[in-house]
């Protein structure tokens, strides 16, 4: 039966500034940064630009996990470790997972890109080719995941560039709501890679120094990694059970401005943010704070500024914690909807990092320390490439 409301039971991350959900709020709390040089695999930009790498070579994920199949990328390595938390975390038995009614909506855009490298040395090499091909379509992450954890219900996979996971939260919330599920793995993975830096930095949008998003000298993002993922069910089969929080309202929308940049009024933006909190029953005033996109770049932080304002009039307390994390692509919408979470959970706001001066263009100022704060209900934005915009509102149990 179709289930009115929809909840968090479990979670489970693994980020630059952390390898659990505790982890990461300590972090958060202590203002830590994530944002050093490239360890894991050699690139020219290894010492050039920060990034946010998680500090786990790929052969203990794979004895962590206990993986010893051959060709599984970093990006569904970070994805397995994420979800085996959120499962474990929610009391899931194999019994769950394995009914028709449990589903896995995944996001990721790096996917097996990861090793195009290695494969393009293979290629030249090897007659045999490399293990990882059968790894490089993008819908391979869910399928390893789906095999790994016997899930027979549902599977997706979201690629809406940086809102992909947001998305994945929605729509698994969407399947709760209308019965086509009872309960939802949701969340979203990528891992660092030349593919990606080489491809962001042909946007020049990648700064080389730490990124300080709503900073009026802000010099673009800095590229990260890592894995999020909620246990989302519905009203009946989370009866009993500790919810974190409900997923009240969420909405997708596209301005399609342009290929890479939002529209100057931040029109797609403005119109997620005002659906979402339409579809939870609420007005602008009810949301006590924003995770805001924030990735850094010029574009966007006067954007997402413009459109709060429109929006909220004097907009609610808001941070990025991309300057945590760096910008972790199509995990960044569950990674932040965790930190919501956090958020609702403990009554407390994280800084935004470095910020020192408002945009020209808006005079905002996001959240500059540590706080206590009274929550009911907090936003997460989460703004992708072609406009594709969405917004997520999370409300306290």
């Amino acid at each position: 039966m179709p289930q009115s409301k929809v909840y968090v039971t479990g979670m489970g991350i693994i980020s630059p500034i952390g390898n659990t959900v505790a982890e990461n709020r300590t972090a958060l709390k202590d203002g830590v940064s994530g944002l050093t040089g490239i360890e894991m695999f050699a690139t020219k930009y290894a010492n050039l630009l920060p990034f946010g790498e998680i500090k786990i070579d790929n052969a203990t994920l794979k004895k962590q996990l206990g993986v010893t199949d051959s060709g599984v990328t970093r990006t569904t390595l970070l994805a397995v470790y994420a979800i085996e938390q959120a499962i474990a975390d929610s009391g899931l038995t194999t019994e769950v997972l394995q009914r028709f009614d449990t589903a896995l909506i995944g996001a990721t855009t790096v996917g097996g890109m990861c090793h195009t490298d290695d494969l393009y040395a293979d290629a030249n090499t090897s007659e045999i080719g490399s293990e990882y091909l059968s790894s490089y379509e993008l819908g391979t992450v869910g399928i390893y995941i789906q095999k790994h954890f016997g899930i027979n219900g549902l599977v997706n996979t979201f690629n809406t560039a940086c809102s992909s996971s947001a998305n994945a939260i929605a729509y698994g919330a969407r399947l709760i709501r209308h019965g086509y599920a009872k309960r939802a793995i949701v969340g979203g993975v990528d891992s660092l890679a030349k593919f990606t830096i080489n491809g962001f930095n042909s946007l020049n949008i990648l700064s080389s120094k730490p990124c300080t998003p709503f900073d009026e000298g802000r010099t673009g993002l800095n590229l990260g990694e890592g894995a999020a993922f909620l246990i989302l069910e519905g009203e009946e089969e989370a009866a009993g059970k500790h919810k974190y929080a409900e997923i009240s309202g969420y909405a997708n929308t596209n301005d399609a401005f342009h290929p890479s940049s939002l529209s100057d009024n931040g029109e797609g933006p403005y119109l997620a943010m005002q659906k979402a909190i339409t579809m939870a029953g609420l007005e602008p005033k009810d949301i006590g704070f924003i995770n805001a996109h924030g990735t850094g770049t010029e574009n966007n932080d006067e954007v997402e500024g413009k459109a709060m304002i429109r929006l909220f009039g004097m907009p609610p307390a808001f941070a990025s914690t991309k300057a945590n994390t760096g910008h972790t692509l199509a995990a960044a919408g569950a990674i932040e909807a965790v930190y919501c979470i956090l958020n609702l959970n403990h009554q407390e706001v994280y800084p935004n990092l470095r910020f020192k001066t408002p945009v020209a263009a808006t005079g905002l100022s996001p959240v500059k320390q540590y706080q206590a704060a009274t929550l009911n209900h907090v936003m997460s934005n989460s703004f992708g490439f072609g406009g594709n915009c969405s917004s997520l509102v999370i409300s306290k149990v």
